[in-house]
């Protein structure tokens, strides 16, 4: 009887080609490894002369300018996509060495506005839990965070009307913003669809899988909650109960996947935007495809909204979301949320900006930043 042959080992290279490819691997590891530590270096440096200045040590106009640089002169095979990814990690890492910065994100772990600000900060920034995007802003004008996300936009359902509000009186300025494809996904303790009594997300989230639901739990309770994750977190605690959340939160709080990608929209998309105080970063400079942000209103009289859009028909802007909001004064008047095609500082933008601010009986300018498309 012929014995037969002991397992293979997986991790043992089966040629001397592949040996050969790994130990060139290794290599190349280590020196990736010790020019990245000079880089850290060099930007521990950079972060003193920051200190002794005084000027911000995140600035993201300049990790775009790095990314596009390297994207630029990429020969591959890497893709540009990859790219900007590996090195927003990169600058993260180093900044972090710099001064780490405090982002106020929607929690708990696991919420899309969690994943928005690892887009934007990279991975090594100190994320700060709330409650509510009311916290995020009370966090971020407080100085408790340097800076703060928040959803401001739904391609399905519309505006999150409360960041709106929440940006009426607050002094936190809009420095950029991420816009991130949202996946929806059906988490529960156990394995199965059957048996489940209640569904627990987001109001938003519940609205963009609402044809799913009615299709296949009609008979279960959608139930309101401040975040996606924090319901998948509920849901981790009773097996009737499932949560529509990301993969990160199914991971995060042990819970299997039962559906994936149930929202109604399969192109649906959330804008959050990156909020601060002014002297933690000023406006971004002029990029070539940035978004001007205010609020404004008018006195109630015939012809006032007409006469507010006149000056961007004037001086040629294009106006690309235009909002109302009551202003609560019991007296049907409106606050209107405008995004602008354009930067402040361009002739054009400033002449139609100067000219609709006489007509306004308010006007508050939310920031101008870069288009994350």
């Amino acid at each position: 009887m012929t014995a037969s042959a002991p397992p293979s080992d997986p991790s043992v290279p089966n040629s001397e080609s592949l040996l050969g490819l790994r130990v060139q691997i290794d290599s190349l590891d280590q020196q990736l490894l010790g020019l990245l530590n000079q880089r850290a270096h060099v930007a521990e440096q950079v972060g003193e002369i920051k200190k002794r200045e005084g000027t911000p040590f995140f600035r993201p106009d300049r990790v775009a300018q790095v990314i596009e640089k390297m994207q630029h002169t990429n020969a591959g095979p890497l893709k540009d996509l990859h790219v900007a990814a590996i090195w927003r990690e990169i600058m993260s890492a180093c900044l972090a060495l710099e001064s780490p910065q405090r982002v106020a994100v929607l929690g708990p772990e696991g919420t899309f506005c969690e994943q928005a600000a690892i887009e934007y900060f990279g991975g090594a920034a100190d994320l700060v839990y709330c409650a509510s995007f009311d916290e995020v802003f009370h966090a971020t004008a407080a100085g408790s965070a340097q800076y703060g996300v928040v959803g401001v936009e739904n391609s399905t359902e519309g505006v999150v009307t409360r960041s709106l509000d929440l940006f009426l009186h607050s002094p936190a300025h809009v420095v950029g913003e991420v816009s991130l494809l949202i996946r929806h996904n059906l988490l529960r303790k156990t394995n199965v669809l059957d048996d489940i009594e209640v569904v627990l997300a987001h109001p938003q989230a519940l609205a963009q899988c609402q044809t799913w639901l009615s299709k296949h739990l009609p008979n279960a309770e959608r139930r309101a909650v401040s975040s996606n994750a924090e319901g998948a977190r509920l849901a981790s605690t009773n097996p009737a109960w499932a949560a529509l959340a990301s993969e990160r939160a199914a991971t995060r709080f042990g819970l299997h996947i039962i559906a994936h990608a149930i929202q109604d929209d399969a192109y649906n998309r959330t804008r959050f935007a990156i909020i601060c105080l002014p002297e933690t970063l000023a406006t971004p400079p002029i990029s070539g495809r940035d978004c001007t942000s205010l609020v404004v209103s008018v006195t109630n009289r015939p012809g006032a909204l007409h006469d507010l859009l006149v000056p961007l028909k004037t001086h040629g802007v294009s106006m690309t979301r235009f909002e109302s909001r009551p202003a609560r004064t019991g007296q049907w008047e409106y606050y209107f949320y405008i995004d602008l095609d354009g930067h402040p500082l361009q002739p054009n933008v400033a002449a139609a900006l100067a000219e609709l601010r006489t007509t306004c009986a308010f006007y508050k300018m939310l920031g101008a930043y870069p288009v994350n498309a």
